[in-house]
């Protein structure tokens, strides 16, 4: 009986192209990134680097920043599978040259330049713009919470922090007792054991954490009895009482503060937050997105709740969008209910676009507007808010809001597989963030703009080599 296989003959001597082209196919996202990364300002890169040509030579910031690219598009983050991959990977040997930097480079380059790679948001987010994307007709403004890296089981309350600078104490005098025993009292201690230093370094960290601790205690009394002085300035004003609970007393307040809050010893500036999956130590990601999905801000927070981001979110979306072309006005800023309060509503200013933000939860907003619920009068800002969701209009707009967001953070979670920090400390995250978002607006330029951001490209590199020539002329 004969087989008809395909012969498999590994001893058989192969050659790859001599030509790295010849590697990929010509529409890989390799090329794209290659492309995009060959057209942007790296001059604050190249500012750190020496210029007298001396000591060992560095990698290229250029081939470095396309190699994060590229590895954050394909869901790789860890600096030890990069360089892995640099070895065994065609992709990620086409951009390093088939140079392997090590992971400590890799991840000292991250850490080095974190400014300057979150940087670069704002010249993609250009691309973007010129390939003719960011529709911003309605821009929706979301959050999701991210773990950090750090386990909940690090968190510690004042009483705890306190528990473990005296247990630190004890440590040290049975170390004391030890080498009093060991090396006699008259001694100097020079024979002190390497770990000693260790817990003098521990000590030092618990002792600011207590006083973070401390503070962020002190920050919500504060709150509470400016609360108690505003009520009790309207009372004395109006001569009758304010409606509503009265605020508690700031005795109760410090009390529960001293009882409930707490820091994360591995990261502290992470935050306790609940998700829809229970609860997670993390940072609560902030992205305002266009209506075809392009991220226009992102940022990171420690607060649990959106409701102080509506704000400072819009001024970013209208800061950015101002750098990409003076005459850019939004449309229609959405956003959910968590971002809703009154106070927000009053801080708007003319010269904003025009927002709408439900005043309830989803269903909430949704049985209103089946059953034609009448807003009372006179209008606030509240019912005019309300007034303007339940219009045939207001419910048209609101649709679009989760479908525009949402799908962006299930793209980044899900498919990109980035769903906790690799690095520690709010500045940092905030670098991670604002990479996973380039790479999120890389892949949808990619997918939806490459023959139009392959022709600006090539417009550029034309009109950069004519002005080299029309220079070397003149000279």
């Amino acid at each position: 009986m004969a087989y008809n296989f395909r012969r498999c003959d590994r001893d058989q001597m192969l050659l790859l192209p001599p030509d790295m082209r010849d590697w990929l196919s010509d529409d890989h996202l390799v090329w794209f990134i290659l492309d995009v990364v060959s057209q942007l300002d790296l001059t604050s890169f190249y500012e750190t680097y020496n210029t007298k040509g001396e000591g060992r030579a560095a990698y290229h910031p250029g081939m470095m920043t396309a190699l994060y690219f590229y590895s954050y598009c394909t869901g790789i983050r860890s600096s030890r599978k990069i360089e892995q991959l640099c070895q065994e990977s065609v992709p990620f040997r086409v951009i390093s040259n088939d140079q392997q930097p090590d992971h400590s480079t890799i991840s000292r380059f991250r850490k080095r330049f974190e400014n300057e790679l979150a940087g670069l948001f704002i010249q993609v987010l250009t691309f973007c713009y010129e390939a003719g994307l960011c529709n911003i007709k309605t821009v929706s403004v979301d959050g999701t919470k991210i773990k950090a890296n750090a386990s909940m089981s690090a968190n510690r309350t004042e009483s705890g922090l306190e528990k473990e600078i005296k247990k630190y104490f004890q440590d040290s005098d049975e170390v004391d007792a030890q080498e009093d025993e060991l090396y006699g009292p008259d001694k100097r201690g020079d024979e002190l054991p390497p770990e000693l230093a260790t817990r003098e370094g521990r000590l030092e960290k618990l002792r600011e954490f207590k006083e973070r601790l401390a503070k962020e205690k002190q920050q919500k009394v504060d709150e509470q009895q400016s609360k108690i002085d505003e009520r009790k300035e309207y009372e004395q004003s109006t001569g009758r009482k304010k409606r509503g609970r009265k605020p508690k007393d700031t005795r109760k307040v410090e009390e529960k503060a001293s009882k409930n809050l707490k820091l994360n010893l591995t990261d502290a500036d992470s935050k306790i937050m609940k998700t829809s999956k229970g609860y997670v130590q993390g940072f609560n990601s902030q992205a305002v997105v266009s209506e075809d999905q392009i991220i226009i801000v992102s940022e990171i927070t420690r607060e649990c709740n959106d409701k102080n981001q509506l704000i400072p979110m819009l001024e970013g979306a209208k800061k950015n969008l101002q750098t990409l072309d003076a005459d850019l006005e939004i449309g229609t800023f959405l956003g959910d209910a968590g971002y809703f309060s009154s106070k927000n509503l009053e801080s708007l200013t003319s010269d904003d676009p025009d927002v709408l933000v439900a005043v309830s939860k989803e269903w909430k907003t949704r049985k209103a507007q089946r059953d034609g619920k009448v807003i009372p009068l006179p209008l606030t800002p509240t019912t005019t808010m309300e007034y303007k969701l339940l219009t045939s209009e207001g419910r048209k707009l609101y649709k679009k809001r989760g479908a525009t967001v949402e799908p962006v953070f299930g793209q980044i979670k899900e498919v990109m597989g980035f769903d906790s920090f690799m690095r520690r400390g709010l500045k940092a995250c905030a670098c991670e963030w604002k990479i996973i978002c380039i790479a999120h607006n890389l892949l949808k330029l990619w997918r939806y703009g490459i023959d139009k951001v392959h022709k600006k490209i090539n417009e550029a590199a034309i009109k950069i080599k004519n002005e080299k020539r029309v220079y070397a002329v003149a000279v």
